[in-house]
């Protein structure tokens, strides 16, 4: 029974041997087309030497690996020491490093590397959104002291108005010094309010120029048709996008106010008082020593909030960094997880056979071990070895003798009698395995002599 399983083994990788081969051209004809479309990516020049240049590597990538797989399939499952296994396990591991370095990433490159730079692009188009979001926001963080301002304004003119229809201030009615004072604090503030409205409409403008802008960007990313010119737009996109969001932070009001809230405590210059008589003049640097107080309080309000808004994180300037297909699926390798698995299984698919191989020639090994001489061998065996029989017996040699004799001798130098076999193989050399059939020498030469007579 296990002459015959080892037999079907024997005869199983025979057949299979073809399959084999024919399996491992087709996966390094696989390998090699993939290899062209990932290396014809990454090459620059004429469109020519690129493609010879392409074709060239590819073709080199497919012989490599199909002479590679082939000398481990030929030579590993019958390498039988611990040693020598260990030794072509280490020339595998070495092999297959260099195949995935030299073939492996080029075929994930052309299985993924499209999908992998779309992914960048829209990676990109979200970095440059947060971006114009942020620039835009710091531009209209000035927009949130309009009300305090317009508030002041609209309070000095108030001001103003009693005065000059009432006298409340300094009890004489009339445009004195006060309403002249109170005024003028007015119309600053109303010319604040002014540049901050100004630059609400050129912030809300370069806004509207950046949606247009990642409008675009983002239909390039998902508009059919290959990658490459896509990217070279979406690039040019990119850079007006980068001076849009420049402007956008050079467009701040915040500083102006800044400076506008220091102009009005320092640069604050009181008309001097016309009242003709000097209780009234008392009265009028009375209200003018308030107005300055109150402008003063009022300038310390705007420049803490002008501060708060100048303090926030400025936007970075943004670079956009091209990448070819097979910079994009290494650098987002993670996200590809299955195209990498197929462009690796390719190139090590024939690891796989190779160790089936070995375990089929590891089994037939172990069950011939196990059989008797006599079924192990060959039928080539038995026919020299009867070659060998009719030479010595041609060349006058009596076989019976020889054998006696050499009965006599083993049992002359047995340490004690035992009964010897009618026909023994010769003693095999230490160390070497016993390859030599034993024939019956007595009973053939038996044979031989009754067919004589």
């Amino acid at each position: 029974m296990a002459l015959g399983a080892t037999q079907r083994l024997h005869d199983g990788v025979a057949a299979v041997e073809t399959m084999t081969r024919f399996a491992l051209a087709v996966l390094a004809l696989a390998s090699g087309v993939y290899t062209y479309l990932g290396a014809r990516s990454i090459l620059d020049g004429s469109p020519t030497a690129v493609f010879f240049a392409a074709v060239i590597y590819s073709a080199s990538v497919s012989v490599g690996i199909y002479a590679f797989w082939s000398y481990m399939a030929r030579f590993y499952p019958h390498v039988t020491t611990r040693a020598g296994r260990t030794a072509m396990l280490g020339v595998m591991a070495v092999g297959a490093a260099m195949i995935l370095a030299m073939s492996s990433w080029l075929n994930a490159a052309a299985l993924a590397g499209s999908a992998a730079v779309e992914q960048h692009l829209s990676e990109t188009v979200e970095d440059y959104t947060a971006d114009l979001d942020r620039a835009h926001q710091n531009a209209l963080a000035a927009q949130s002291l309009l009300p305090d301002i317009q508030r002041a304004s609209e309070r000095f003119a108030q001001l103003a108005g009693v005065e000059r229809q009432s006298g409340s201030l300094t009890g004489t009615t009339g445009s004195g010094s006060v309403v002249q004072l109170l005024s003028q604090m007015s119309a600053q503030m109303k010319s604040l309010t002014a540049n901050i409205n100004a630059s609400r409409e050129q912030v809300d403008g370069l806004f509207a120029q950046g949606q247009k802008r990642l409008e675009t960007m983002r239909s390039l990313v998902s508009a059919p048709g290959t990658i490459e010119p896509r990217a070279d737009q979406f690039s040019t996109e990119a850079v007006a996008l980068t001076g849009v969001i420049t402007s956008l932070a050079q467009t701040s009001i915040a500083p102006s106010i800044r400076r506008a809230a220091d102009d009005l405590s320092l640069g604050f210059i009181a008309p001097v008082p016309d009242g003709g008589a000097a209780d009234l003049v008392n009265r009028q640097n009375q209200v003018m020593d308030t107005v300055r107080t109150s402008v003063t309080a009022q300038s310390k309000a705007l420049a803490k909030a002008a501060d708060e808004i100048l303090a926030r994180p400025p936007v970075q300037e943004r670079r956009f960094v091209p990448l070819s297909s097979a910079e994009a699926v290494l650098h987002y390798a993670q996200d590809f997880i299955p195209a990498w698995a197929g462009a690796i299984s390719i190139d090590l698919l024939p690891g796989v056979m190779v160790f089936i191989l070995a375990t089929v020639h590891g089994a037939i090994r172990r069950q011939e071990e196990n059989l008797p001489f006599a079924e192990r061998i060959t039928a080539a065996e038995l026919l020299r070895a009867l070659e060998v029989q009719r030479a010595v017996t041609a060349s006058g040699v009596n076989i019976e003798q020889a054998v006696a004799k050499a009965e006599a001798d083993d049992k002359a130098s047995a340490p004690r009698p035992r009964p010897a076999p009618e026909s023994t193989p010769e003693p095999a050399s230490e160390g070497e395995p016993n390859n030599i059939t034993a024939i019956d020498l007595k009973s053939r030469s038996r044979d031989r002599s009754h067919e004589d007579r």
